[in-house]
């Protein structure tokens, strides 16, 4: 339970979803209301981010244009996403960037879910983006990547940006970027790449580090 400024108590369930005090914020500070208190919650964001209030303030009046609720699930997730990329198909891609934003792994995504990883994405340490990176790949969240699983992403990311995009794109190109990965990456040959592997090999590899832009760049 958290109080509000009058002393009275907030129930729970308001006080972690904190929409409606947050929308109640945006709306007093965009229209120079009066009213000086502010949401721990947006507080809270400030702190574990790197964006400002008026940065959080402008991503969350987008998050609620569309969707209202507060929370997207993972169709409405991939709509919006596949308007980026219209030229492809990127329901797969979005799928597995859902999951990235789900920590919850309760099948919806918040509007914290959500700032809380682009913070990561947009403004986080080479270690964050890659620690964020690893966490998108590891499809069955057990520490490790298979060949398997980063084949379907690689997979997902050349559907998503089209089959006639140019360069063109073969079939076999998203396997041969994988092996190219795995060859550098897995230095105990043991068939995946534990997390340590992943951001030793990256940091210390440019030609990686160019391709995970990739990465970034369908963010």
């Amino acid at each position: 339970m958290m109080k509000g400024e009058s002393g009275t108590r907030i129930p729970e369930r308001r006080a972690m979803n904190g929409y409606d005090q947050l929308s109640d914020s945006i709306e007093d500070d965009f229209e120079l209301s009066t009213v000086c208190h502010r949401p721990e919650g947006l507080e809270q964001l400030q702190g574990q981010t790197q964006f400002s209030k008026k940065e959080l303030q402008v991503l969350y009046r987008g998050f609620k244009t569309e969707c209202p609720s507060g929370v997207v699930n993972e169709e409405t997730f991939k709509q919006i996403y596949s308007q980026f990329f219209p030229q492809g198909d990127s329901s797969m891609y979005a799928h597995f960037l859902f999951n990235a934003f789900d920590t919850d792994l309760n099948g919806s995504v918040s509007f914290e879910n959500f700032v809380m990883g682009l913070s990561v994405i947009l403004r986080g340490t080479v270690d964050d983006k890659l620690n964020w990176a690893f966490n998108l790949y590891d499809l069955n969240k057990d520490g490790s990547i298979t060949r398997e699983e980063m084949l379907d992403i690689m997979k997902s990311i050349y559907d998503m940006m089209g089959k006639y995009t140019f360069p063109s794109v073969r079939d076999e190109s998203p396997r041969e970027h994988v092996e190219t990965f795995f060859q550098k990456m897995d230095k105990n040959r043991d068939g995946v790449v534990t997390i340590e592997e992943f951001i030793e090999t990256c940091q210390k590899d440019e030609n990686i580090m160019k391709s995970m832009q990739l990465f970034e760049n369908v963010i």
